[in-house]
């Protein structure tokens, strides 16, 4: 038996519907093409910005907090599912198809799960919201990858705009008001792992060794003010 909450307000479901309607109208290979992004393709998307940022973590000065940041985003992602378990079964609300007609849904498998709040959503904003915090520019990327997955599990017909936006609301909430704890003890495990075998992982090996400079004449042994080396960029 179905909760209150699935008796939504006019808006959502109106807003459900405006959005799927245009997969009524829309050819059957744009259909399954949004199908497989809001699927998967949006997922493996953030993925791999992910991967790039992880790439740049570690050559930033800063590398074990950078790349601690980074482990973040996969860790907070779990803790916000976890979290959605007792959530979802609390609200205990079903797919909109169960409760209404006339929608058009694109994907099978998801009649006896709960609708709110999304998976999808929360995965993607977490990631989105711990990127940005890491990488701006990437997090911004991933933001856009985050809305764009919300619209289309809408367009898929298998969540209200109230179920995105409750995903997007738990994973952001997960990500900032648990990130001191989690980078109190990220940190220094980066740091630690660092000084170990996995060093590669936490910062990218240094070049090769810089060419020798040519010296004049008589000035063997010294370096002219202006032919000073560059200081390094790299922490301490």
């Amino acid at each position: 038996m179905s909760t209150p909450l699935a008796d939504t307000t006019n808006p959502d479901l109106g807003l459900l519907y405006a959005v799927n309607g245009l997969a009524k109208h829309a050819p059957e290979w744009l259909d399954h093409l949004v199908s497989w992004i809001g699927e998967y393709g949006i997922l493996i998307g953030l993925a791999l910005l992910g991967l790039v940022g992880w790439l740049q973590a570690r050559r930033r000065p800063d590398a074990p907090v950078a790349v601690a940041g980074l482990l973040w985003a996969p860790l907070s992602v779990a803790i916000a599912e976890l979290a959605n378990l007792p959530i979802a079964a609390i609200v205990d609300r079903p797919r909109p198809f169960v409760d209404h007609t006339g929608l058009d849904v694109l994907v099978e498998g998801k009649e006896g799960t709960h609708s709110f709040v999304s998976d999808h959503s929360t995965m993607s904003m977490g990631i989105a919201v711990a990127l940005f915090l890491v990488n701006r520019r990437l997090g911004w990327i991933a933001g856009g990858l985050a809305l764009l997955q919300g619209f289309c599990r809408m367009y898929m017909g298998v969540h209200y705009p109230t179920d995105v936006v409750g995903g997007f609301a738990l994973a952001t909430a997960v990500v900032l008001l648990l990130a001191p704890i989690a980078m109190a003890v990220l940190v220094p495990l980066c740091h630690a792992l660092s000084r170990t075998v996995a060093a590669p992982l936490i910062r990218a090996p240094a070049g090769g060794p810089r060419p020798r400079r040519r010296r004049r004449g008589g000035e063997r042994g010294t370096v002219r003010a202006d032919e000073q080396p560059p200081e390094s960029d790299l922490a301490a």
